[in-house]
């Protein structure tokens, strides 16, 4: 069982106030109501952003409006995306583990300022990652 948990995204992948939630919001470039398919979790630019389980780093580049981005796979069917990192710390491929730095908050790609975006992807399609972070304990 405690290897089914260490690779649930249980814990935060960085502190901060969350700025935006999951779901329907108002769009910040002023083109009525999106659908935000993570969190946005204000903190400064260039604080770690640590993985909040262990996992497989099944993307790291630069992609659009994510700018520089990680997605890891934690496996059973749940990946979790790290957007607009000020630098990437990890590569594809890499094995990483539960609270090691994967990369730096930033503001690349279409951003309002410096801010994690965090997605949790159950079976490629979006969650609310509160619905994992209600059971953090850290």
């Amino acid at each position: 069982m405690g290897k089914v948990m260490n690779a649930l995204p249980l814990s935060w992948p960085v502190r901060g106030q969350i700025d935006s939630e999951y779901g329907l919001r108002r769009s910040p470039w002023g083109r009525g109501r999106e659908h935000h398919d993570g969190i946005d979790i204000g903190s400064l630019s260039g604080t770690p952003v640590r993985s909040p389980a262990a996992g497989t780093v099944v993307a790291a580049s630069s992609h659009g409006g994510y700018g520089r981005n990680v997605v890891l796979d934690h496996g059973n069917g749940v990946e979790s995306r790290y957007a607009h990192l000020k630098k990437i710390d990890v590569k594809l491929g890499q094995r990483v583990e539960r609270g090691q730095v994967i990369g730096l908050v930033g503001s690349t790609g279409r951003s309002t300022g410096p801010h994690l975006h965090y997605e949790v992807l159950v079976e490629g399609k979006p969650v609310d990652p509160r619905s994992f972070l209600a059971r953090a304990n850290d």
